[in-house]
Formats: C-alpha cells, sequence, structure tokens
C-alpha cells in the first residue's frame, strides 16, 4: 500500500491567474524586454549624433512598419513596467492591499498601458 502522496501534474494551460499575477508576470517580462533592448538601441542611437549619414541609416531603418511594429512594442513594454512599477511601489508601502483595489488597479495599469501605447504609437506613426 502507498502513503505517500504521487505528485500532482499541473495542465499549465488550464491554470487561470487572477489580473494582478498577469500584471505581475507581464511587468517581469516587459523588464526582461528593456533590459535585452536597452544595449541594442543604444547602439542604434550612438551613431546618429555624430555622422549626419548614421541619422540617414537611422532613419531610413525606422520608416520600415517591421521596425515600426517593434518600436510600438518596446514602447507598451515600457509604459507597462512603469505603471506597474508605480503600482508595486504603492503595493510596497501597503496602499491598495485590498482584493478588491488590488483588482482594480491592475486592470488599471494593463488598461492604461494599452491606451497610452495606441496614442503614443499613432502620434509617433
Amino acid at each position: 500500500m502507498q502513503t505517500k502522496q504521487r505528485p500532482v501534474f499541473l495542465e499549465l494551460p488550464n491554470i487561470r491567474l487572477p489580473i494582478p499575477g498577469i500584471v505581475s508576470i507581464l511587468h517581469r517580462i516587459s523588464g526582461v524586454i528593456l533590459f535585452v533592448s536597452l544595449p541594442l538601441l543604444l547602439c542604434f542611437l550612438s551613431g546618429t549624433l555624430s555622422r549626419e549619414a548614421a541619422f540617414e541609416t537611422y532613419r531610413a531603418a525606422v520608416s520600415n512598419p517591421f521596425v515600426k511594429l517593434a518600436l510600438i512594442g518596446l514602447l507598451w513594454a515600457y509604459l507597462h513596467h512603469l505603471l506597474a512599477g508605480i503600482r508595486f511601489l504603492f503595493l510596497d508601502t501597503h496602499k491598495g492591499l485590498e482584493l478588491q483595489t488590488a483588482r482594480t488597479t491592475a486592470k488599471l495599469v494593463f488598461v492604461a498601458a494599452l491606451i497610452l501605447t495606441v496614442a503614443i504609437g499613432a502620434w509617433l506613426w
């Protein structure tokens, strides 16, 4: 007779996180995206300040729709990371820890990052 409980198989696609959990995971993902892309962006932009030809190369690259979409993705990552970081600072000071407030602020971060990304992306496009 077996007395130990067998390990439970977790079906990851069937696990449903609450909205604060999704915002938290997206905060981490956006931070990684920003960390990885920062050296590339700095390298890409460094030449634009020194030579006119490098600036024209930059302008030609940024006019490509795929590059624009990638930059809008980075804009979303920045805005989400910023807004979620401010939310987490409030949570660290024990503000907004109630369940309903935490859910509301998480939804607000998620929606505000998307709205700001669309607004700024449309303005820059």
